[in-house]
């Protein structure tokens, strides 16, 4: 079949198939993770902006109140609390306070190639969270009183994002200099943990729709899995 085909399809075709016959299996289901998450968050996107999720994500939100107060959570007094602290591990200042710590320890230890992977790819995540944000200008949510102070736009959810970039890819970075197999499920276990407990929390708040939340993490997850990815690259040459 592929004799009949054009030069530059057969020579494509035989790239692809050389690059992947090399490849390690977790990087093909890295791959494979990042194609899929890439399609649902388009699909996702697609339905946010023609309306279709909206019945879903107000009754999300307005499950979380109490029936007859829209204006407290759902749960003992102390959770509004608890979903205030969850969704700080979240924010700029905590996040970028996590990403100076890591790289002035990466530093110390001479560990450049690594400080200079995490470093692009956490501030590339702010970056590119911030321009989908601009690009969707999703309203916030206004069936619900905020429980959190909100500044920008509401799809995707850049806490949900950016806990997944920073979480994943400092667990990722770390998981291979640990020696035991659980140490490394469990580093990774406390990443994604982090992850949904902030996304979690912003629906909690009521400051975004569980859409939100949920591009948040597809756009997050694919961006580390990538970072990953190059950051392997770099370390297998």
């Amino acid at each position: 079949m592929l004799r009949n085909a054009p030069r530059h399809l057969r020579s494509w075709t035989a790239s692809g198939i050389k690059y992947f016959r090399g490849r390690e299996p977790i990087v093909l289901i890295a791959l494979l993770l990042v194609v899929a998450v890439s399609w649902g968050f388009i699909e996702l996107a697609d339905e946010v902006t023609e309306g279709s999720t909206g019945y879903f994500d107000r009754w999300v939100v307005r499950s979380m109140r109490q029936a007859d107060d829209p204006t407290q959570p759902i749960g003992p007094r102390w959770m509004r609390e608890v979903g205030r602290d969850i969704t700080g591990l979240g924010g700029v200042s905590v996040l970028s306070m996590l990403i100076a710590a890591a790289a002035g320890f990466l530093a110390i230890h001479r560990a450049y190639r690594t400080m200079a992977v995490l470093l692009v790819s956490t501030i590339g995540g702010i970056i590119v969270s911030s321009l989908l944000k601009q690009f969707f200008a999703r309203p916030r949510p206004d069936i619900v009183p905020h429980l959190a102070e909100v500044y920008t736009s509401s799809f995707p959810s850049g806490h949900s994002m950016m806990s997944a970039v920073v979480y994943l890819t400092l667990a990722a970075l770390l998981a291979p200099v640990l020696k035991h197999f659980w140490v490394r499920v469990y580093v990774l276990a406390l990443a994604v943990l982090a992850t949904g407990l902030v996304g979690i929390s912003r629906v909690y708040l009521g400051v975004h729709y569980p859409s939100d939340v949920l591009a948040g993490w597809a756009a997050g997850l694919v961006w580390a899995v990538v970072c990953w990815l190059i950051a392997r690259r770099f370390a297998t040459r």
